[in-house]
């Protein structure tokens, strides 16, 4: 069985590396310390971290920068941001996949940096990219990454059987993974990653590409996970996702987190600071450019034929965009004031769509 130690972000991109990243330390050491149950039942704060930072060599710039969060025990966590903005290196941070530069975390009350063993017993990491191995069936996969997670004899076959049973593999079983649809694979991929019953469970955009039947199943397996008290962090390239599954969001945009809350809290924070201006034709470049260049804007995106605005003073704002239409004799088709989606309040913040 192949087993490679990988350290860098690039890695967590290459499956066969990932699976061994997620479990070197435990193929080192077969005995996985137990959780302390009394601790875990006292700590009310699930995933913390202060001031988390990270440069990679050769950058100028930070990947993620002074990330302070606090996670409550029991809720779904979700992180959206543009591509590149920080959350896969953020996220490896949490699981102890990547060292940070400065600053610290921990799960479930377990030091990641000086408590490794103890923090890969407490979380369950679903990659983006299928950490299992083709070549094997699912329930050699299972029994393999339960078994360098600590598992043996009854405790592990046990365990292996209720991951099957949870993701709807019986009658796939004993075939090779290789030989799943893209939703079975995703589905053994989740189980993969609760095969130790964690009282963590991150999730880096787990339902890509996959049809709509399997995206719903893994949702309502969250749910239920969920209600059995499993605290989750979530991030999704569908806004609707965010919306439907998690309890708190925030927004990270180039290694920052530049807002925070549940999903009420960010409507009605930046409602009042969102002008949309909907034109018949798309608008120009430079006519961009100097709206976004106003005053007050803090930022702009185009959507189609709109332009979607974020300002400190909007009625200034509004009054200086209407002068310049007018002087360049471009006629709206309608406008409004005030977010009324996340995807829109996600747009102005970050000036992208979530797929960008």
């Amino acid at each position: 069985m192949p087993s490679v130690s990988a350290r860098s972000i690039q890695d967590l991109r290459k499956p066969a590396i990932l699976c061994s990243q997620r479990y070197n330390d435990a193929a080192r050491q077969p005995t996985i310390p137990s959780l302390d149950l009394d601790k875990a039942l006292s700590i009310e704060v699930a995933v913390e971290t202060e001031g988390l930072y990270k440069v990679y060599r050769g950058s100028d710039r930070p990947a993620v920068e002074n990330v302070t969060v606090s996670i409550p025990k029991g809720r779904v966590f979700g992180l959206l941001g543009p591509n590149g903005a920080g959350k896969t290196t953020l996220l490896s941070m949490i699981c102890g996949l990547l060292q940070p530069s400065a600053g610290s975390a921990r799960v479930m009350g377990h030091s990641v940096a000086h408590e490794r063993a103890k923090v890969k017993r407490a979380i369950g990491l679903v990659p983006q990219e299928l950490a299992i191995y083709p070549g094997l069936t699912a329930r050699e996969n299972l029994d393999y990454f339960g078994h360098m997670q600590g598992l043996h004899g009854q405790a592990l076959h046990k365990r292996v059987k209720e991951c099957i049973f949870l993701a709807g593999l019986e009658e796939f079983s004993t075939r090779r993974a290789d030989t799943f649809s893209g939703g079975l694979k995703r589905r053994l991929n989740l189980v993969i990653g609760l095969i130790s019953e964690p009282a963590v469970l991150v999730l880096d955009e787990p339902t890509v590409g996959i049809d709509p039947q399997s995206r719903r199943f893994i949702h309502d397996t969250l749910r239920s996970l969920n209600a059995r008290g499993m605290t989750i962090i979530y991030t999704s390239h569908y806004m609707e996702e965010a919306e439907s599954l998690c309890d708190e969001l925030a927004i990270i945009d180039r290694g920052h987190i530049i807002s925070q809350g549940s999903l009420d809290d960010l409507l009605r924070r930046h409602r009042s600071s969102v002008i949309e201006l909907h034109f018949e034709q798309p608008v120009s470049e430079s006519t961009q450019r100097r709206i976004g260049a106003l005053t007050h804007v803090r930022s702009i995106a185009t959507e189609g034929k709109s332009i979607i605005l974020r300002s400190d003073l909007p009625q200034t704002t509004l009054h200086d965009a209407l002068d310049i239409l007018r002087a360049e004799g471009l006629d709206l088709a309608s406008l409004s004031m005030g977010a009324t989606n996340l995807e829109k309040v996600f747009m102005t913040l970050t000036g992208t769509r979530l797929r960008d």
